[in-house]
């Protein structure tokens, strides 16, 4: 969930600063004296939608390691022996899935059960866990999280995740300008400059929240596929291991501190709050494991 949440977060950064960079040096070139030039304003929101999602899958390891606090393990240094498995560990998936490059390997301090892995692309990639997982879970259970992640990294998804976030951003920034212009023109034709900006960051926001429904439903089908890939190379019995382990791990948090549940991986969400979920729900995953 973190990989997803960073990704989009650091998406809707960038376009906002690309907006207000936008309207104050003036460069709408999509504007002429007799409203909006919708070709123009369509490879204008082409440009920025996919710079800015480019933008995000570059910085997104630099952020995890910034702001996660995610401390990197040196692949030939001196580690413990806990450390020097997980490195090993994902290295082994990581020969296993055809990468010429290895994964950077890190562990952050956070009593949260999560791993996630992030990167601009296979060969330039990170698989962070918590200390939490490493307490909270067994060998082969660790063993299946992490064949998970490289999964994500193998298949590209971070790359692919971007192509779309790319076309969403694109559809937002078109629709979001097309219905300020439509709102300012029914307001006031004098409609000021600053009050046009502020039509724009909002419906720019409100169409972000509609196009997240799209990222969201690829990211669930992603994990499915992650589940898979986890399965077939680091065996079934590991995978689902470490999904019940999860499922244990949550229930546990939702009794304890059912504020904190809605931030976790573990799905579980209800009606229309499940369109909005980066991960499908736990026990649906097993099944679908459990069939193959």
């Amino acid at each position: 969930m973190k990989r997803i949440i960073y990704f989009i977060v650091s998406n809707i950064l960038i376009l906002t600063m690309i907006t207000i960079i936008v309207n104050v040096f003036g460069l709408e070139i999509y504007l002429e004296e007799g409203g909006l030039n919708l070709t123009a304003l369509l490879i204008f929101s082409a440009i920025i939608g996919f710079g800015g999602a480019f933008l995000s899958l570059g910085i997104s390891k630099w952020m995890a390691k910034t702001f996660m606090g995610v401390k990197v393990l040196p692949a030939n240094g001196h580690l413990s022996p806990e450390a020097r498995r997980l490195v090993d560990r994902v290295h082994v998936y990581a020969q296993r899935a055809g990468l010429d490059k290895m994964p950077e390997v890190g562990v952050y301090d956070s009593n949260e059960v999560n791993a996630f892995a992030t990167g601009p692309s296979r060969n330039n990639s990170l698989v962070a866990v918590s200390a939490g997982m490493l307490n909270s879970m067994d060998a082969d259970s660790v063993d299946g999280v992490l064949a998970h992640e490289v999964a994500h990294i193998a298949n590209g998804d971070m790359v692919t995740m971007t192509l779309l976030q790319g076309i969403v951003n694109t559809f937002v920034i078109f629709l979001a300008r097309v219905a300020a212009w439509i709102v300012a023109r029914f307001i006031n034709e004098d409609l000021g400059y600053f009050a046009q900006f502020i039509l724009i960051m909002a419906f720019q926001i409100f169409f972000s929240i509609l196009g997240g429904l799209v990222v969201m439903a690829f990211s669930r089908h992603r994990e499915y596929k992650a589940d898979e890939w986890a399965a077939t190379y680091a065996g079934k019995h590991k995978m689902i291991g470490a999904l019940q382990s999860l499922k244990f791990n949550s229930q546990a948090i939702s009794k304890d501190q059912p504020a904190l549940q809605t931030l976790k991986i573990s799905g579980g969400k209800q009606g229309l709050l499940k369109l909005w979920a980066s991960h499908p729900d736990l026990d649906d995953r097993i099944a679908a494991l459990q069939k193959l």
